[in-house]
């Protein structure tokens, strides 16, 4: 049957996430003083991305809750005995920071233009929804979606497949009819397909782009190319430039 629905993750896939943290981490480093300790603006970044995915970790296999992430990736990355409260505040300054930056991806809009007819659209993401809901409003993209599950309140975060059904049966759909875009190559790529949907796996050529690509996952190289790979009607879109 035909994919009837497209599920998004957001950070990296819609939204421009990686230059937003960046550029917004620069600015805060800078306002707080903190380049100094580190040899280049680069090393500090670097520092904090390194940081940032080892207690994403943590939150997705259960070991720590939403803000407590938030709150040990600063404690770490200042290698300084914070209180919660001094964590969050640190934390807001860096978001202020961050939140000035944010961009979706140029092919976000015409490609959701040319689906918006022919197919349905949710995001199931690994955050939390009072950051995504905000993010997607703020990025002037909410409407677009059905429906937004995130991690913190499913209480399940992707690869599982208990994550992509969950969206699934808030769709009313069966996995095979609905298609799951992501840019991590296991997390979404693997996950989606390994859960039964129609897997595919942005590569923009970033952080993964020397991942071998797993069996399963559908990889394209820009949105443009999804619309002739769900067999939409629309005539948006472009051969893959992947085989």
């Amino acid at each position: 049957m035909s994919i009837q629905a497209v599920v998004w993750d957001v950070d990296d896939t819609l939204f421009d996430y990686t230059t937003a943290d960046r550029l917004g981490m620069r600015a805060h480093l800078t306002a707080e003083g903190l380049l100094d300790g580190y040899d280049s603006v680069k090393q500090a970044i670097d520092h904090w991305r390194e940081i940032t995915h080892q207690q994403w970790t943590r939150f997705s296999a259960g070991e720590a809750t939403f803000e407590d992430q938030r709150r040990e990736r600063v404690r770490v990355f200042l290698d300084r005995d914070l209180t919660d409260a001094e964590a969050d505040a640190w934390f807001q300054r860096y978001v202020t920071h961050y939140e000035a930056v944010w961009a979706l991806f140029p092919d976000v809009l015409p490609v959701l233009d040319a689906l918006s007819a022919s197919h349905r659209h949710a995001v199931l993401s690994n955050s939390s929804l009072h950051v995504q809901d905000r993010k997607l409003r703020a990025l002037g993209v909410h409407d677009r979606f059905e429906t937004i599950l995130c991690a913190a309140e499913l209480g399940v975060s992707k690869p599982e497949a208990a994550a992509f059904l969950a969206a699934c049966d808030v769709l009313g759909l069966p996995p095979h009819q609905v298609a799951y875009v992501g840019d991590h190559p296991e997390i979404d790529g693997r996950g989606a397909a390994d859960a039964g949907l129609l897997s595919v796996w942005i590569d923009r050529g970033g952080l993964y782009a020397t991942i071998d690509p797993p069996v399963g996952p559908h990889r394209i190289a820009s949105l443009g190319e999804l619309p002739s790979l769900l067999g939409s009607d629309s005539r948006f879109g472009a051969p893959s430039t992947f085989r």
